[in-house]
């Protein structure tokens, strides 16, 4: 048990050095990069995480995708864009819970966020249908 505690110390320690080698050389292209850098003041504004999109497409009484999986975190924009040709539901089960009114109309955009991780199903409730499963992490 001893010599499995050294060996793990010994591990730990070369990991250390390795990883403070590796900060000062980036400290040190950084501080060359810096001399060569505009006078421009820097944005303040940070860009958010990207849309997860999802096509949906109601047409001669076919649906797709067909209960398709997707991953997306807490949070992030998830936007259902859907082509119809008839009326329709579409129900989110997260938390919160969001529904949609489908009308026959081609590029209507839903848009939401999941606050709580997990598995969420987007379905039509007029077509009996899943369309897509998140795994929301």
């Amino acid at each position: 048990m001893r010599n499995v505690r050294r060996g793990c110390g010994l591990v730990l320690l070369a990991g250390l050095l390795t990883a403070g080698c590796a900060s000062a050389d980036e400290g040190e292209h950084a501080d060359h990069g810096a001399a060569h850098q505009s006078s421009a003041p820097a944005s303040s504004v940070v860009a958010g995480p990207q849309a997860v999109v999802i096509a949906v497409r109601l047409a001669g009484g076919a649906v797709t995708p067909d209960d398709t999986r997707v991953e997306a975190a807490v949070g992030q924009p998830i936007e259902l864009v859907v082509d119809s040709d008839t009326s329709d539901e579409l129900h989110v089960h997260a938390d919160p819970d969001h529904t949609f009114e489908v009308e026959p109309a081609a590029g209507q955009r839903f848009s939401f966020t999941v606050g709580v991780p997990g598995r969420v199903e987007i379905e039509l409730h007029d077509a009996g249908r899943t369309v897509a499963t998140i795994l929301v992490r």
